[in-house]
């Protein structure tokens, strides 16, 4: 149930938003249950009715049109509805939805012992150029130039044109002795932190439906996202913060924009919460505009107080429907989230070396180094699952480097390269890799030959992902690509694998995490997937 206080600091934040679209959306659900007209105005009549014969206090319960009039019309729309979520995962909810609940006795995994609390992704958007990077082809480099026939008549958007070497130098880093481009040289230097998929693999060589694949284990939209399976399974770690946060390109969102982090047939609560870690207000709506200097204490007292007993008389005609009880308990959230995001967001009082480490006041590198370290700051206060993009959508400002690969991939790459270096860095001396997942992954990779003269088309035959952290068996590799990288050989890994161990790893068993929808049981894995042993310690 909310307290008075904390209505209190919520109506600070929503009065002309929040709390009046939630009881216009609570007024809305009554139309939901097929009626003909005349059957709902016959309970409109009956409720007025009835409203009659209680007292003052009780007569609360107006019509859908009596309640917009009466408050002047619409308000203005909740851009982060996520960050009013319940807490759906007591044991009586969790029973109540067939689902099990975290097992303290599994260190709060759901069906074994989980290694990893958090995870941070990481996601090259455009699709990173896996030959430039981490997979190093002698023969790609011997036969720079040559034309080979490798069956296709057009890759995704070009013909195939000669086979072209990486134009940057290849060295081996660590101890364990791999091989890096010169154009990531800061991940170079954590390399032995490292475990590798050398042969991830795709169904699609197309943006859109490669990255609903990576993100939700399907080529086409309309399925929830891995983080909003992970928040559906796991719940949260705090009341004060979302679940799972979202923070993308500060110039744009990736392919597909909202669909790769949606929640799709899961409730609502579980889908990505966008923060935007490098605008001026990075969280939308979070406070009163300084127009509406009409709010006082007086009134949101008195207005919350219409609130409570409008919701409450509302639950009491609907014992079995627990949506209202859920959108109570969501105003204690967003109370505490106006008390809990500024401090979570304050980069400034992070130390002079740590902001130097990650290269927040550098200009190639500020935009995402902010993004990385807000995320390190939001899994350190309780988020469980923190995805930040790197490119947007569209032919630029990404990963997707068809023109000119010496030039195109320098560019993204230096943005990121230091930030995550520091990142594993800074996890490291703070105690968090010890149960933190950091994944690094893109949609899929890129041609061995030419496009025009230096770029490089999609390939979703092969690409590479790493993991870091917890449970992860640091240097090592799994798979492998053939002697161009044009396509997985040997222990190919798809995303169902992918998912399938960062759920296991999480304490989930992936084949029993699952939704019953339209008649058919679904997973993030859909009916594949295995979890990779070779990249566990």
């Amino acid at each position: 149930m909310v307290s008075r206080q904390s209505h209190t600091h919520i109506f600070k934040t929503r009065v002309s938003r929040v709390s009046l679209l939630a009881e216009w959306r609570i007024y809305s659900l009554r139309s939901e249950t097929p009626r003909s007209s005349a059957a709902r105005l016959a309970v409109n009549r009956s409720n007025r009715n009835a409203c009659s014969c209680r007292n003052a206090d009780e007569s609360l319960i107006v019509t859908r049109r009596e309640f917009l009039a009466g408050t002047g019309g619409g308000f203005g729309l909740l851009a982060l509805t996520s960050l009013l979520a319940t807490d759906a995962f007591t044991n009586e909810t969790a029973i109540s939805n067939n689902r099990s609940a975290p097992n303290a006795a599994f260190n709060g995994g759901l069906h074994h012992r989980a290694k990893v609390k958090r995870v941070i992704q990481l996601f090259m958007n455009g699709g990173a150029s896996q030959m430039d990077t981490f997979d190093y082809k002698p023969e790609l480099i011997k036969r720079h130039g040559e034309t080979v026939d490798f069956g296709l008549k057009a890759a995704a958007t070009s013909v195939p044109g000669p086979l072209m070497k990486s134009p940057f130098e290849w060295k081996q880093h660590g101890e364990t002795g791999r091989w890096v481009t010169s154009v990531l040289p800061h991940m170079a230097t954590i390399v032995d932190d490292l475990a590798f998929l050398m042969a991830m693999t795709t169904k699609t060589n197309v943006h859109g439906p490669a990255s609903y694949m990576q993100n939700t284990g399907f080529t086409q939209p309309g399925f929830p996202s891995l983080g909003a399976w992970i928040s559906y399974g796991l719940g949260r770690f705090t009341d004060n913060l979302p679940t799972f946060v979202v923070l993308p390109d500060a110039r744009g969102l990736p392919y597909n924009g909202m669909g790769n982090f949606s929640s799709a047939f899961l409730p609502m609560e579980h889908q990505g919460t966008i923060i935007k870690a490098n605008a001026p207000t990075p969280i939308s709506d979070l406070f009163p505009p300084k127009s509406a200097d009409f709010i006082s204490r007086d009134s949101e007292t008195a207005g919350l107080s219409v609130l409570e007993k409008l919701n409450r008389e509302h639950q009491r005609q609907r014992p079995g429907d627990s949506r209202l009880e859920a959108r109570i308990a969501s105003y204690e959230l967003a109370a505490k989230l106006q008390l809990s995001a500024p401090e979570a967001l304050n980069l400034s009082k992070e130390a002079e070396e740590t902001h130097k480490a990650y290269g927040t006041a550098d200009p190639p590198t500020a935009d995402f180094a902010k993004s990385c370290l807000t995320a390190r700051r939001l899994i350190e206060r309780g988020v469980r699952f923190v995805q930040v993009w790197s490119g947007m959508g569209g032919a630029s400002n990404n990963w997707d480097n068809h023109g000119n690969i010496p030039k195109e991939l320098p560019f993204i790459a230096g943005m990121v390269d230091q930030p995550i270096a520091a990142l594993i860095r800074d996890l490291h001396q703070r105690g968090l890799f010890e149960d933190t997942l950091v994944v690094w992954t893109s949609e899929f990779g890129r041609m061995p030959f030419t496009q025009s003269a230096t770029g490089r088309d999609h390939n979703g035959g092969t690409f590479v992902t790493w993991l870091a952290g917890a449970g992860i068996k640091a240097g090592a590799t799994h798979g492998e690509s053939d002697d161009f990288s044009f396509k997985a050989v040997n222990d190919e890994t798809w995303s169902y694998d992918l998912h399938a161990t960062m759920l296991h790893l999480l304490g989930i068993d992936h084949t029993r995490l699952s939704v019953r929808h339209n008649g058919i049981d679904r997973r993030v894995t859909d009916v594949h997937g295995h979890v990779v042993a070779d990249v566990l310690n």
